[in-house]
C-alpha cells in the first residue's frame, strides 16, 4: 500500500484498543521465526475467458477507490461499447468522448473544454473506447476522475485489477473518504470494492470501516483491503482488519514464493507483491512497482474473473448482490452463491509454499509453525482460479484446511470481532465458513 493517510480527523486512540494492538503484535513477533523449507512449484494455469451466452457477455463490476485513473492509457482501452441498459443501471449521466490521437498531453488538451472542465461531484461518467465508468463524489481534486500529474497510484491499482481479469468493468471512484466508498457500495451492479489506503503503520485509528461494513453487510458486496507496507499486524488496521473485510498482505511471487517482509502480518491472505502496471501520464508506458496496494486489487480482479465464469456457466446475465437478486453474487439457473461462499472458496484455495528459501531474496521464509500469523490462510495467485471455480460450481470440492490452520484463523477472527465489535464470536470452527457474513476491505 502507498503511505496515504485517511483524509479524516482522527479521535484519540482508546487505551483498550492500543493494548489489544500491542498484544497482537507481541503474539505475532513471538510466533514468527525464520526457517528454510521446500515447496512444490505452483501451477499458473488460468481459465482464459468466460463463457459467452446468446446475449451480452457475462460480466463483473469492480470498484477501485483511489487517486484517479489515466483513461487515455492503452491498458484500459476496449473495442466494446457498453450497452445502454448497463450505463443506465450504473447511473451514468454524462459521456465523455475522448481523443485517442497524439500524446497524453495532446489528448488531455483536446478534451479539456469538452470533458474535464465540465465535470462535477454529481457526475457518473462513461468513457467510450475504455473499460471505465468514473465518479469523483468528493469533488476536491484538481482534475476530477483523471489521475493527477503528480500521482499515478489509482492508474496502477486499476491496472492490477485488469491484469487478473481483462474483461472486468471498472466503476472507478476517486477519493479516500467514506463517501467515496459509499458511492460504490450504493451501486447495485458492483461486485467487489477494493481500497489501497490507510493509516501508516496500521496505527489503531478509525478509517473507512463504517462504509465498508455497509457495503458488505447491507449491500452484500465483497471488499478487499490492503494491509500496511510494514510487518505490523493487520487485525487493528481500519482497512484490512475489520472482520467483514478481506485483508491482504504480500508475498514475492516472482522470487521464491515466500513472505514479503514489508507487508502486513496475520492478514486473511497474501497476494503478489510486485507487478508491472500502467503509467499515469503517458499512453502506453509501464513500470514495475511493489506493495500491498497492488496485491489487493489483483485479488479483486481474480474474484471478479471467478464470478464472470460462474455467471456464464449458470446463465446469470446480471452482477452485484442486490435485493432484486436475492442478495446473491451469482444468481443463475439452479445455482446461487453468496459473498461468504466466495470468500470461503478463496480461503480454502489458499496455500503455504514449501520452496527452498533464498536468504538473499529479501523475503521471510514461511514458518511451519503458525504460518497463518504471517500470511493468513495462505498465498493466492491466478492458480487459485480453477480450484475456486470447481469448488463453487460443485464439480470438485476443495479439501478442508488443517485443524491448526482453522484454529489459528478462528483466533484471528475472534480478535477482529472483539476489536471492531462487529459480530458475536462463533462457537464452532467450520473451516472458512466461520466467515459467514464477510466482505472485503482494502488499504493503501
Amino acid at each position: 500500500m502507498s503511505e496515504v493517510l485517511e483524509a479524516e480527523l482522527m479521535p484519540p486512540i482508546s487505551n483498550a484498543k492500543t493494548a489489544i494492538a500491542v498484544s497482537i503484535s507481541l503474539l505475532i513477533i513471538g510466533a514468527i521465526f525464520f526457517v528454510i523449507i521446500n515447496n512444490d512449484e505452483v501451477s499458473e494455469e488460468v481459465v482464459l475467458e468466460a463463457s459467452i451466452d446468446s446475449g451480452w457477455r457475462p460480466f463483473s463490476v469492480i470498484a477501485p477507490i483511489d487517486t484517479g485513473i489515466n483513461v487515455y492509457h492503452d491498458h484500459f482501452r476496449t473495442n466494446e461499447t457498453y450497452p445502454q441498459w448497463l450505463l443506465d443501471e450504473l447511473g451514468v449521466n454524462k459521456v465523455c468522448e475522448l481523443t485517442f490521437n497524439g500524446s497524453w498531453q495532446e489528448r488531455y488538451d483536446a478534451d479539456k473544454t469538452t470533458c474535464w472542465d465540465t465535470l462535477n461531484a454529481s457526475d457518473i461518467v462513461y468513457f467510450p473506447g475504455t473499460k471505465i465508468i468514473g465518479a469523483s463524489p468528493d469533488g476536491d481534486s484538481d482534475i476530477l476522475i483523471l489521475d493527477d500529474p503528480n500521482d499515478g497510484h489509482g492508474s496502477a491499482v486499476t491496472g492490477a485489477v485488469l491484469n487478473a481479469n481483462p474483461n472486468a468493468i471498472i466503476f472507478f471512484v476517486e477519493g479516500f473518504s467514506s463517501e467515496a466508498v459509499l458511492a460504490a457500495a450504493n451501486q447495485p451492479l458492483v461486485d467487489v470494492i477494493t481500497t489501497s489506503f490507510g493509516a501508516i503503520g496500521s496505527i489503531p485509528v478509525p478509517g473507512i470501516e463504517d462504509a465498508t461494513k455497509v457495503a458488505v453487510t447491507e449491500k452484500n458486496k465483497l471488499h478487499t483491503g490492503a494491509a500496511d507496507n510494514s510487518p505490523s499486524p493487520a487485525v487493528q488496521d481500519a482497512t484490512a482488519g475489520p472482520p467483514w473485510s478481506i485483508g491482504i498482505a504480500g508475498y514475492a511471487e516472482e522470487g521464491d514464493d515466500q513472505k514479503e517482509i514489508m507487508s502486513g502480518s496475520y492478514p486473511d491472505i497474501s497476494a503478489d507483491w510486485t507487478q508491472v502496471l500502467p503509467n499515469h501520464d503517458d499512453i502506453d508506458g509501464y513500470h514495475e512497482t511493489s506493495g500491498t496496494s497492488f496485491a489487493t486489487p489483483r485479488t479483486a480482479g481474480l474474484i471478479s474473473f471467478v464470478l464472470e465464469n460462474l455467471r456464464g456457466e449458470f446463465g446469470d446475465s446480471g452482477s452485484g448482490a442486490s435485493a432484486e437478486r436475492g442478495g446473491f453474487l451469482v444468481n443463475g439457473t439452479n445455482m446461487s452463491i453468496t459473498n461468504s461462499q466466495v470468500r470461503e472458496a478463496l480461503n480454502l484455495s489458499a496455500w503455504y509454499p514449501d520452496l527452498g528459501w533464498d536468504p538473499t531474496s529479501g523475503t521471510m521464509p514461511i514458518s511451519p509453525v503458525l504460518p497463518c500469523t504471517q500470511t493468513g490462510w495462505g498465498l493466492v495467485n491466478l492458480s487459485n482460479i480453477e480450484p475456486m471455480l470447481k469448488h463453487l460450481n460443485g464439480t470438485e470440492s476443495l479439501p478442508q484446511r488443517a485443524a491448526d490452520v482453522e484454529a489459528c484463523m478462528q483466533f484471528n477472527q475472534d480478535a477482529r470481532e472483539a476489536y471492531w465489535g462487529a459480530y458475536p464470536s462463533l462457537n464452532t470452527i467450520q473451516s472458512n465458513s466461520v466467515f459467514g457474513i464477510e466482505g472485503t476491505l482494502i488499504r493503501d
